[in-house]
C-alpha cells in the first residue's frame, strides 16, 4: 500500500495531463456527435424520401465501420488527399462522426415516441413541418432522449481511449507510456482505472437520475 501511494504521488501529475486531453476529446466529440446526430435524424424524419434514404445509409455505414478504422482513415488516409489534421482534431472528428450514428438512433426513437396526434393537431392549426418540430416534437423528444444520451456520454468517455492509437496523449496512452518505462504495471493501471472511474461515476449518477425522472415518462 505504501508503495502504491508513493507511485501515485509520482505518476498522478503526468496522468492528470492525460485526463485533461481525455475530457477535451470527450466533450468535443460529444458536441459534434450531437450536432450531426440531429442533422441525420431530421433528414430521416423530413418526409423527403431522398433525404431519408441518404440519412439511413449514412447511419448504417458509420455504424458498420469500427471506430478504430474511422480514426485511422481520418488521421492517416486523409493527408494523402491534402487534408492534414492534428491528432486531437482527428480524434474529436472521428469519435464525433462514429457516435453521431448512435445519437441519431436515440433521437429517432424519442421522436417516434411522441404521440402522432400532437403532430396532426399542430399541422391542423397551420404549423409547417419546421415549426412543428421546433415547437411540439423536439422539446418533448429531447427530454425523452436524455437518459440514453447520458449513456452515450459514458461510452464516449471510455472510448476516448481509442484516441491513443493516433498518438493523442490522453489518459490511456499516458498510462501505457509510464508503465512501459517504469514496469510498475499494477500501480499505473490501477491509477488509470481509478481516474476513469472518477470521471464516470458522476455521469452514472446523473444518468440514473435522468432515467428515474424521464425514462418512464411519455408525452400525454
Amino acid at each position: 500500500m505504501a508503495g502504491f501511494l508513493r507511485d501515485s504521488a509520482e505518476f498522478l501529475p503526468i496522468l492528470l495531463q492525460g485526463v485533461g486531453l481525455t475530457i477535451a476529446v470527450t466533450l468535443g466529440a460529444l458536441a459534434l456527435s450531437t450536432l450531426l446526430g440531429l442533422v441525420w435524424v431530421l433528414m430521416r424524419v423530413s418526409g423527403f424520401t431522398l433525404l431519408a434514404g441518404i440519412a439511413r445509409w449514412l447511419v448504417n455505414i458509420i455504424r458498420g465501420i469500427p471506430i478504430l478504422v474511422q480514426l485511422f482513415y481520418i488521421y492517416f488516409v486523409l493527408p494523402d488527399y491534402g487534408v492534414t489534421l492534428s491528432a486531437l482534431s482527428a480524434a474529436i472528428i472521428g469519435l464525433g462522426i462514429a457516435y453521431s450514428a448512435y445519437q441519431a438512433e436515440n433521437f429517432r426513437a424519442a421522436i417516434e415516441a411522441i404521440d402522432h396526434g400532437q403532430i396532426e393537431a399542430a399541422q391542423s392549426i397551420g404549423m409547417g413541418w419546421a415549426l412543428t418540430m421546433r415547437r411540439v416534437v423536439l422539446p418533448q423528444a429531447l427530454r425523452l432522449a436524455l437518459p440514453p444520451y447520458g449513456n452515450v456520454m459514458i461510452m464516449l468517455l471510455k472510448d476516448s481511449s481509442q484516441a491513443s492509437t493516433i498518438t493523442v496523449a490522453e489518459l490511456a496512452l499516458q498510462g501505457k507510456l509510464i508503465a512501459s518505462s517504469t514496469f510498475k504495471n499494477t500501480s499505473v493501471y490501477t491509477l488509470v482505472a481509478l481516474l476513469y472511474l472518477a470521471m464516470s461515476l458522476p455521469l452514472i449518477v446523473v444518468v440514473g437520475r435522468l432515467e428515474r425522472r424521464y425514462g418512464r415518462r411519455r408525452p400525454a
